[in-house]
């Protein structure tokens, strides 16, 4: 056999170095790529499908049912922000697997509804479930590990993770199988495993971003909202438009305003600030801290609050079955309320690690929400939604009032 080494413009390509060269590293000013965003439109879809399938059932059970739901759903989705940031989402390796990722994601968001009560007569929805988000997140650190190309430090830190995610994904398929209540215990355990061992494995991440990164969570809490307004027309989408129907979606609107309104009128542009100024491993466990994990109650809020205001809409359009006199069931006036008071608990937290001081008005306010429903229990359902829009509305207008002129420097210095 001839030993002679061949020229290496002779030399063949193996399949692993032409995957590492369709990948595109990404740089300081990188923005969220069309296709990412394309991405979102399968978590908007998802969502969607765990506000319904809480509306169904608004017990505790439910309640947390829905809880486990948006956890597995949300760190399969922060699995790609941070690939996204990586290397660029639409080249490439990292294009064929966001795809192959929606393709997995579609299919857990069809078997949402019947995740604890397989109907039969097709494929198991739980398993289903269960199995597409364990390939969606071992695939995520596959590609990861390509993408990674010549860093062994972010190598070793992917080979750390797989651990907790390997072990979460046995969890899940177990608890698929399981059913009932140990399904929803085993799930937990899945959450409880991979959320606290993600963290635990180390902040050798690489963030060549901040921009993306901010403006990808950014989008993701916008797109929360819009489901917010979508549960508004959805709680009357089969109704004629009354005079009531109108008041309480014009209500409901103006809350999902104000929640928009708190965080990106000057919380979001401080924070993207302070991740820029951010490097190395202060940046990347920055990002950890206050995006990856922190962000997930205020898309947890934002979703309870579209699960309140559907059933605000139920009980005021739907006349044949209530009256406008009826108060809301307590689990829908506690998602109602006890959603924006976790919204705003979550930007609490968001601020004490950004910059290490609490805005005080805030938290007034989140414990106010999480008092009333023990005092307004018995008030008709748009009468409760009304109270809701008149304290966030007097929380925007006191700190615009207050703050205007640090309002004023940071909004001004953000766009120059």
């Amino acid at each position: 056999m001839d030993q002679t080494p061949r020229p290496e413009h002779t030399r063949p390509v193996g399949s692993g170095a032409r995957l590492r060269a369709s990948v595109r590293p990404t740089e300081e000013g990188h923005g969220v790529t069309t296709l990412e965003l394309f991405f979102d439109l399968v978590f908007v879809y998802a969502i969607t499908q765990v506000t319904a399938f809480m509306a169904d059932d608004l017990s505790w059970r439910g309640v947390l049912r829905g809880l486990v739901l948006m956890a597995l759903l949300w760190w399969s989705w922060c699995s790609y922000a941070w690939l996204g940031n990586q290397a660029r989402a639409d080249e490439g390796l990292i294009r064929a697997s966001i795809i192959l990722a929606m393709g997995a994601l579609f299919l857990v968001a069809l078997a949402i509804p019947e995740a604890w009560g397989d109907v039969g007569g097709g494929l198991s929805a739980p398993l289903i479930l269960a199995s597409a988000l364990g390939l969606v997140r071992l695939g995520h650190l596959a590609v990861f590990t390509v993408a990674a190309a010549d860093d062994p430090g972010l190598r070793h830190q992917l080979a750390r993770t797989a651990v907790p995610v390997a072990i979460a994904a046995v969890l899940l398929v177990a608890g698929a199988l399981v059913g009932g209540p140990g399904q929803t215990g085993l799930w937990a355990l899945a959450l409880v495993i991979d959320y606290i061992g993600v963290y635990a494995a180390g902040s050798d991440w690489r963030l060549p971003s901040a921009k993306h990164f901010a403006e990808r969570h950014g989008l993701i809490v916008i797109i929360a909202l819009g489901e917010s307004i979508v549960a508004i027309g959805v709680g009357v989408a089969e109704l004629p438009l009354t005079l009531p129907i109108g008041v309480a979606a014009l209500l409901g609107l103006t809350v999902s305003v104000a929640l928009w309104w708190s965080y990106f009128d000057v919380v979001a542009p401080v924070a993207e600030g302070v991740l820029t100024r951010s490097t190395g491993t202060a940046r990347t466990r920055l990002a950890r801290d206050s995006y990856t994990y922190l962000h997930f109650p205020m898309v947890a809020g934002i979703i309870y609050l579209a699960l309140g205001l559907k059933k605000v809409m139920e009980y005021v359009g739907d006349t044949e079955h209530h009256s406008l006199t009826d108060p809301l069931p307590a689990g829908a006036l506690w998602s109602l309320y006890g959603g924006v008071a976790v919204y705003l608990l979550a930007h609490l937290a968001f601020r004490l690690r950004n910059i290490g001081s609490i805005n005080r008005p805030r938290l007034t306010v989140a414990v106010v929400l999480l008092l009333l429903p023990l005092g307004i229990g018995s008030l008709p359902a748009l009468a409760a939604l009304g109270v809701l829009t008149a304290v966030v509305l007097g929380l925007i207008a006191y700190e615009v009032v207050r703050y205007a002129e640090a309002r004023d420097k940071v909004r001004h210095s953000a766009h120059e």
